[in-house]
């Protein structure tokens, strides 16, 4: 599964946010990658808005995963106050974004059509 978010960090925190995704927490990167966070990246625009991918095997299921751990807990914590909504963890408020087009998806379709 495929999956591209949004979200949004206030313009003036933004070299902050660049700051703490420089160095992300060891045990918080671990905890990602063994909750089934695979592929996963973050891209940010001078305006604040902030686009997440991954691939996992089911969103829902890796981002419940993320919620049973302690370091995830602390980690929304700490990046909280960076983003425009400030009343709810970052991760509760990603809009995920319905993807329209795959290269790799369209191409495997039209071989095998073409055959």
């Amino acid at each position: 599964m495929r999956v591209c978010f949004r979200s949004s960090v206030q313009p003036g925190l933004i070299d902050e946010y660049r700051r703490r995704h420089a160095a992300v927490w060891p045990e918080m990167l671990r905890a990602l990658k063994d909750a089934g966070w695979d592929n996963y990246s973050l891209f940010l625009g001078e305006d604040g808005l902030l686009v997440g991918y991954l691939e996992c095997d089911d969103f829902d299921a890796v981002r419940a995963r993320m919620a049973l751990t302690e370091v995830n807990a602390r980690w929304q914590a700490e990046m909280a106050t960076l983003f425009n909504n400030t009343d709810q963890a970052p991760d509760e408020g990603f809009q995920v974004l319905e993807e329209v087009f795959n290269l790799d998806d369209q191409l495997a379709a039209a071989e095998s059509t073409a055959h």
